[in-house]
């Protein structure tokens, strides 16, 4: 029973995603990372903040790059077109802008639930425990 319990407050997740492209985001946009390499840069305009190639993040997010990465200007450039990427020490990758990045952190309503069943399992069991003890006596 116990271990019944146990998995019902502790639901196994497995969750994956699978990108279509490297990308990196920046400034509230993604920007899809090419084999494009880019010779002039300018002056530093960000890095990765988070890395994961399992799920999305808010911030400077990355599927393919390091948290810490940096993004620069690309010399004669907007940065709402494309930005350059530091693949290596002094080798850049550009990053064509791709649209705005509309990730937003959504509640699992379904683990709350399981959480929650499971803890209203948790007492019930308690409360069958401690009544059978006490009719015992």
């Amino acid at each position: 029973m116990f271990c019944i319990v146990c998995l019902v407050i502790i639901p196994v997740n497995t969750v994956a995603t699978t990108w279509v492209y490297p990308f990196v985001v920046w400034d509230g946009y993604i920007y899809e990372v090419t084999e494009e390499k880019v010779h002039a840069v300018e002056n530093e305009i960000g890095k990765v903040t988070k890395y994961s190639d399992m799920e999305q993040h808010g911030g400077n997010f990355s599927n393919a790059y390091p948290k810490g990465t940096k993004y620069f200007a690309i010399k004669g450039t907007d940065t709402k077109v494309a930005i350059a990427v530091q693949v290596d020490k002094g080798a850049y990758l550009k990053a064509v802008n791709d649209g705005e990045y509309t990730y937003q952190r959504k509640a699992n309503i379904a683990l709350y639930l399981y959480k929650a069943l499971g803890i209203l399992a948790l007492f019930i069991v308690i409360y069958l425990l401690f009544t059978s003890l006490r009719k015992k006596r």
